[in-house]
């Protein structure tokens, strides 16, 4: 088959995480694991980050209820000073994975550094093609250059993806950088931060004002 080619920009998100708490200016207090790649990958990658920067993780699913859980079990455990890795969606996601998913994964790609925008290079956070299904690696296959665009030095997308500031501290944000002209990654997606953000700036703007009062 020789009209099948694989331009692969796959991510790994346990270094991410590392990167992003191996940084002094970070504060996170807990993850949530995202559910989707847990169930393909299980929850084996996570233990060691709860051992080594003493945090809670909880894997959690997608619907408002999961969230809220999730969310209130990372508390729970904030407030009784311990720190776990809880699996809140445990009616999709087990401990193993997917493991004939796992195993093809493993058979095609292999790991590799990968570039992440708004916070730069980290080490082993990505997959490549594997040199013997080299024939429908895109990138080998069509010479793919793809050029390094200089992130916006106007953009605080990094502190944003680090949990440093909040989208709105951004003196950008809803002003020059929007979904319709977006200056960094947490904008471009509809699931970034910045993105959901703007989208319910109006519901914040409320519980602020509530708070506040």
């Amino acid at each position: 088959m020789k009209n099948f080619s694989i331009l692969a920009s796959h991510v790994l998100v346990p270094p991410a995480m590392a990167a992003i708490m191996d940084d002094d200016s970070a504060t996170i207090d807990g993850f949530l694991a995202a559910g989707h790649v847990c169930t393909i990958m299980g929850i084996q990658e996570y233990f060691p980050l709860v051992t080594k920067y003493k945090i809670p993780i909880v894997i959690t699913g997608f619907e408002p209820v999961d969230l809220l859980q999730g969310i209130l079990m990372t508390v729970k455990q904030l407030e009784n000073g311990i720190c776990a890795l809880e699996n809140q969606y445990s009616r999709v996601v087990l401990p193993e994975g997917n493991p004939e998913a796992i195993n093809t994964i493993m058979e095609v790609f292999e790991v590799s550094d990968r570039e992440w925008r708004g916070i730069g290079n980290i080490p082993r956070s990505g997959y490549q093609v594997k040199p013997k299904y080299e024939p429908y690696d895109a990138d080998k296959k069509f010479d793919i250059q793809i050029p390094k665009v200089a992130e916006n030095s106007d953009c605080i997308a990094g502190q944003v993806l680090k949990g440093i500031k909040k989208p709105y501290e951004c003196p950008m944000f809803g002003k020059v950088c929007s979904p319709q002209n977006p200056l960094g990654a947490p904008m471009v997606s509809s699931e970034g931060a910045c993105a959901a953000y703007y989208h319910f700036s109006n519901a914040i703007e409320q519980i602020t004002e509530i708070n506040q009062a």
